[in-house]
């Protein structure tokens, strides 16, 4: 069974530094690409970040490009998300997603319970 744990979310001031990190069972996590998503409050998922398989590719939303950092230990079977210079519209609930072997490009829905980031003064 595919299980994906967040963790690492809280309530930070703006300009803040958070690192989220997912931990992934139940598969062979170094085969498969992940992302992160966001949902903030009435409003829907937004795609945050990619990585690939080995850690080498990534991608970036451009509200997040440049302020975040999407890393991968496949040894611990971790996914990382550091959150620099925080911003009030980071605030969001978090999740990780496991990428496709089937279909490249796209991603299971998420399957965690999220980690909640509160970005406020």
């Amino acid at each position: 069974e595919v299980q994906l744990m967040e963790s690492g979310g809280g309530l930070v001031q703006p300009g803040g530094t958070l690192t989220l990190s997912c931990v992934a069972s139940g598969f062979t996590f170094g085969m498969y690409s992940m992302r992160w998503v966001r949902q903030a409050p009435g409003k829907g998922p937004e795609w945050v970040a990619d990585i690939s398989n080995g850690g080498r590719s990534t991608n970036y939303a451009d509200a997040v490009k440049g302020r975040f950092t999407i890393t991968r230990d496949n040894y611990q079977n971790t996914l990382y998300l550091q959150m620099n210079s925080l911003k009030p519209e980071d605030t969001a609930v978090y999740y990780c997603a496991k990428g496709s072997l089937e279909y490249p490009g796209t991603y299971s829905p998420p399957q965690g319970q999220g980690t909640q980031v509160t970005v406020s003064s």
